[in-house]
């Protein structure tokens, strides 16, 4: 056998003394070589494992912090929502974009980024956010035979801050399960008053458009008198108004319309 075949070669290495620097450089190479082999298969064999348990624990992560909100925790349980689905949406669109991952997908800095938004026309702008972000997140919560609940995030500005909410439809995408203000600086004693369970409660089983499929749900003031309307509060009209506002907006064509209109007629 040839002294320079691999064979040979590999004889002549074995051969040499264990305190040969050239052996002893060789064996840390192919440990080397042999321990990355072994790295690199395990990731890809394990990938799509830590992929599903990286997503079962974000998904299992925002179903908590939705749970907790007032609201929605009852509209999932009655809704039987099993399973949850993160997706971001181009709102110009209403198409879902799976280029974008939604765990690192970041929509507070999207909303202000002007890379990542355009500017509003003061006729359009009802929830008065001066600009408003070209994508933004949705959460599917299926129950075990269709779609149980929809979650939309939304914000606009209320009397003297900015309130950040999030709303729950029905699966028939226009009966409202639930709304729940997470973030608001309205007046103490008065605006935050958007706050209270039981005012958040009305908006429960409300309709959001009305029979040519306009949106119409809104804050009135006094006493609500169709499907379509939410008891105002008294001397807290400009938050409960920024509140109906920054909903209609983001039902509407500027925000998840579109969305929703292809998610009803089955093209997502």
């Amino acid at each position: 056998m040839s002294r320079n075949s691999p064979v040979g070669l590999w004889r002549r290495f074995l051969a040499l003394p264990n305190d040969s620097p050239t052996k002893t450089i060789g064996v840390a190479f192919l440990v080397s070589l042999v321990a990355a082999i072994a790295v690199s298969t395990t990731s890809v064999a394990l990938k799509p494992r830590q992929e599903a348990h990286i997503q079962a624990a974000r998904e299992a992560n925002l179903a908590a912090m939705i749970a907790t909100l007032p609201g929605l925790a009852d509209a999932m349980r009655e809704t039987g929502a099993e399973t949850l689905e993160t997706v971001v949406v181009a709102l110009e669109t209403g198409e879902i974009d799976p280029s974008i991952d939604p765990a690192a997908f970041d929509f507070l800095t999207a909303q202000t980024d002007p890379t990542q938004s355009q500017q509003l026309a003061a006729a359009v702008d009802t929830a008065k956010i001066g600009q408003r972000p070209n994508f933004a997140p949705v959460y599917l919560l299926r129950g075990t035979d269709a779609l149980a609940l929809v979650v939309l995030p939304v914000y606009g500005t209320g009397y003297q801050s900015n309130i950040r909410a999030y709303l729950a439809l029905h699966g028939d995408l226009t009966t409202i399960a639930a709304l729940s203000i997470y973030e608001q600086g309205e007046t103490p004693g008065l605006g935050t008053r958007i706050t209270d369970p039981a005012w958040q409660a009305l908006w429960s089983g409300k309709q959001t458009t009305d029979g040519q499929g306009d949106v119409t749900i809104t804050v009135v003031r006094g006493s609500a008198t169709t499907a379509t309307e939410v008891d105002g509060i008294t001397g807290a009209t400009r938050s409960t108004t920024g509140v109906s506002n920054l909903v209609r907006f983001w039902l509407g064509d500027q925000g998840y319309g579109p969305f929703l209109k292809r998610l009803k007629a089955g093209d997502l």
